[in-house]
């Protein structure tokens, strides 16, 4: 599965790792906004690749989490998904809005294929000081370049440069940002 190769969903190994993720999102979910000490041990153990700050309104969900890999100060707002079935690379000072979805795994195209036990994947890379609007989907195999903005709303079927506004359904580079100095 993590090389790339067609892999088997319900490969009883894979079904058992999912059922871990998904015993610690719900506890994670079920959790009061007091238990923090709580969360962050929950979080660890879901995802144990994560840099220093890492927050998530709940809920959340994922497919693993060991296949995520977050930098430092990293938010995700209420109801995102991150299916997670190869890596997922979030840089540093990155802001999630609430049901962001990110996805690597994909199906065939040819429903004959797509009616067999396998499927594959690619991973999603997204870089520092991004922040992605509420509700934008990011597809199987994306990168989104550093400082840029993605608008809520948005289905990212392809790479963003860096530094830029991108928006719409599929999403655009719509303008360059301009720095401050």
């Amino acid at each position: 599965m993590l090389s790339g190769e067609d892999y088997r969903a319900m490969d009883a190994e894979l079904v058992k790792e999912r059922k871990k993720a998904r015993d610690l999102f719900q506890k994670y979910n079920k959790s009061s906004a007091g238990e923090l000490k709580l969360r962050r041990e929950i979080l660890k153990d879901l995802i144990p690749q994560q840099g220093k700050d890492l927050f998530i309104e709940p809920p959340f969900y994922c497919d693993y989490g060991y296949n995520i890999r977050t930098g430092n100060n990293v938010f995700f707002n209420f109801n995102c998904v991150i299916l997670d079935v190869m890596p997922v690379h979030i840089g540093d000072h990155v802001l999630f809005g609430p049901a962001v979805q990110v996805y690597t795994a994909l199906h065939p195209m040819d429903w004959r294929e797509r009616s067999g036990p396998t499927q594959s994947a690619k991973p999603v890379s997204i870089g520092s000081h991004v922040w992605i609007g509420g509700g934008a989907i990011i597809c199987p195999g994306v990168s989104i370049g550093e400082r840029s903005v993605i608008g809520a709303g948005s289905v990212v079927t392809r790479d963003i440069p860096a530094g830029v506004f991108a928006a719409g359904n599929p999403c655009r580079v719509v303008k360059k940002i301009e720095e401050k100095e």
